[in-house]
């Protein structure tokens, strides 16, 4: 089972008194010093918790417990809640070619450049991604727009042509989706 770490820095009160308690819980807990807190850090891969009591600048994965003294229970609460929203996070960012594609905000960013996409432009990223062969248009017709493939319309290439154009312009890509007589692909 892979244990989340808990690392207390600079609280030797709050890391005794959960290290009384850590046998009813699913991390790993671990004491950091000053010398030793950002080569300690450097080296962690991930699912780890930074509570202290400091403000610490350059890390997203900090509870910073400014307000004491609390209480047992507020204090569990709010690491459930912090290692919960982390995996909620993971889990809603996607790697697709060299972009981030973020499922909850629809932005799709690569570097410090960014664009705001619908929830059907994110639908049809998604659907041509999972597929790795091309995919015919009647096909993204009826499975991400829900259209019988009998209607004659041009959904689905205005679709398409508006997203490479917004990602034309932002990225300079002009090869994000690609075509071929079989239909859009993301290779």
């Amino acid at each position: 089972m892979n244990f989340k770490k808990i690392i207390i820095y600079r609280n030797d009160v709050l890391f005794d008194i959960l290290d009384e308690i850590k046998e009813n819980f699913n991390y790993d807990l671990i004491k950091v010093d000053e010398k030793n807190f950002h080569k300690f850090i450097a080296v962690l891969s991930s699912d780890f918790l930074i509570i202290s009591n400091l403000e610490i600048k350059g890390y997203k994965n900090i509870l910073q417990l400014d307000k004491l003294p609390i209480k047992i229970d507020k204090l569990i609460q709010l690491i459930n809640l912090k290692f919960l929203k982390d995996k909620f996070n993971f889990q809603s960012d996607l790697i697709i070619k060299s972009y981030n594609l973020n499922l909850n905000s629809r932005i799709m960013t690569k570097g410090d450049k960014f664009i705001n996409l619908t929830e059907r432009e994110i639908n049809l990223i998604l659907y041509l991604k999972k597929d790795p062969l091309a995919v015919k248009i009647d096909k993204l017709q009826k499975d991400v727009w829900g259209h019988t493939s009998k209607l004659e319309t041009h959904t689905v290439e205005t679709h398409i042509y508006r997203l490479r154009k917004k990602i034309k312009e932002k990225f300079n890509d002009e090869n994000f989706i690609k075509s071929s007589k079989e239909g859009y692909f993301i290779s």
